[in-house]
């Protein structure tokens, strides 16, 4: 699987392609490459071709006052840290945003609310360069919610230093016309430890890539994923945790529900094992529910190890359809068909949504939840308690 050992130590590989600001670096795809294969690449003409227009997303939202908001320029960036994309569509992100818009938590700073922002598409295209640090020691959550219409390409870096604590939450609540391909790159520090959800639900194609480093050992990254494809409608995840240093640890769970003619998810993991990340543990998993005909969904879970002096490291894929056990079980308690498939499916993604800390944005994802499940199995006047409150 591995193609090569650069004289710097790097690896070269089909899986994830050498990062570069220089957009150059990233032709145009084909669609033949290992990276691109499963993409419609026609449907992300408007990302991939890359002409600026200088429009930007509208941030709405409040931030307390020990939150550093600032526009600052891609020199600054790059001296800060940011790192370079591996994807072409984050590459032109890059070269076309005016500026960088730059998140800081500064260090030792403690939240005690979560901060939501929303991110509004009106119809043009954008592209977007974000940069977000979280000081050493610090702890905090962040919601980034995406919504409107329009195409967005986007680059953010994450940032986080030793000793902090963070979670980050993107959703993807885009109308049914919107575009959006982008990747994300998180450093993780020494003994810190990230939390990520990633919920795709709207849009008419979303394409993330989320990749992770340690900046030492000690370091731990939980990565959670949620999404629910409709018919003709196409969500990518693909993740990629390059196990760099000693003693760190990583965990994926994404899990995907699909209905409708046409409806595709694809799902990518990508774990690599450095020769020097001894004594590091990690596991991913992907799990679909297929809850119609004419869904497909891709599922492609790898390692690669280039030592044996490991703690642990595995991964599980599963794509079908509703357990017959679970709705047999139900419908024996006088609970009709078509309420057994809604309780299944929620139960299915209770587990990521409890990851949210927001008990309001938990709210609103299971109420959209609901609405995509309506499409299917009919409308439902009862939203289980339990799921509420998780």
């Amino acid at each position: 699987m591995l193609e090569a050992l650069e004289a710097d130590g790097t690896i070269a590989s089909h899986l994830h392609p050498e990062a570069s600001f220089d957009p150059a670096d990233h032709p145009m795809p084909t669609g033949r490459e290992e990276v691109w294969r499963f993409t419609p690449i026609k449907r992300l003409k408007a990302l991939l071709d890359g002409e600026a227009t200088g429009a930007r997303l509208t941030v709405s939202g409040d931030l307390p006052e020990q939150v550093v908001s600032r526009e600052i320029s891609l020199e600054e960036a790059r001296e800060l840290g940011a790192a370079a994309p591996s994807d072409r569509i984050a590459a032109l992100a890059v070269a076309n945003a005016a500026s960088v818009w730059h998140l800081d938590l500064p260090r030792e700073v403690e939240l005690d609310d979560t901060v939501v922002l929303d991110l509004a598409g009106t119809g043009e295209t954008v592209h977007a360069h974000v940069l977000i640090t979280i000081g050493q020691f610090a702890k905090g959550s962040l919601v980034l919610r995406h919504r409107g219409s329009g195409a967005y390409a986007a680059s953010v870096t994450v940032l986080v230093g030793d000793g902090a604590n963070v979670n980050l939450v993107t959703i993807q609540d885009w109308d049914d016309d919107a575009v959006h391909g982008g990747q994300t790159n998180i450093r993780v520090g020494r003994d810190a430890q990230v939390q990520t959800v990633t919920v795709s639900l709207g849009g008419d194609i979303v394409r993330l890539l989320e990749n992770v480093a340690y900046a030492g050992p000690g370091g731990s990254i939980e990565q959670y994923g949620l999404y629910f494809v409709d018919a003709g409608q196409h969500i990518e995840h693909r993740i990629f945790v390059d196990h760099n240093e000693p003693h760190t640890k990583s965990n994926v769970d994404h899990r995907g529900a699909l209905q409708g003619e046409g409806a595709h998810s694809v799902w990518i993991g990508d774990v690599l094992i450095r020769k020097a990340a001894t004594a590091i543990n990690t596991y991913e998993s992907n799990r679909n529910l297929v809850l119609t005909d004419g869904c497909r969904a891709d599922s492609v879970p790898n390692l690669e190890i280039e030592t044996g002096e490991i703690e642990g490291a595995g991964h599980s894929s599963t794509t079908g359809r509703f357990d017959d056990e679970q709705l047999f079980y139900l419908r024996s308690r006088g609970i009709d068909e078509n309420e057994a498939r809604r309780l299944v499916v929620h139960g299915f993604f209770a587990d990521i949504l409890r990851r949210i800390d927001d008990p309001e944005i938990v709210a609103g994802l299971t109420n959209a939840l609901e609405d995509e499940l309506s499409a299917t199995i009919g409308p439902s006047t009862t939203i289980p308690d339990d799921i509420q409150e998780s």
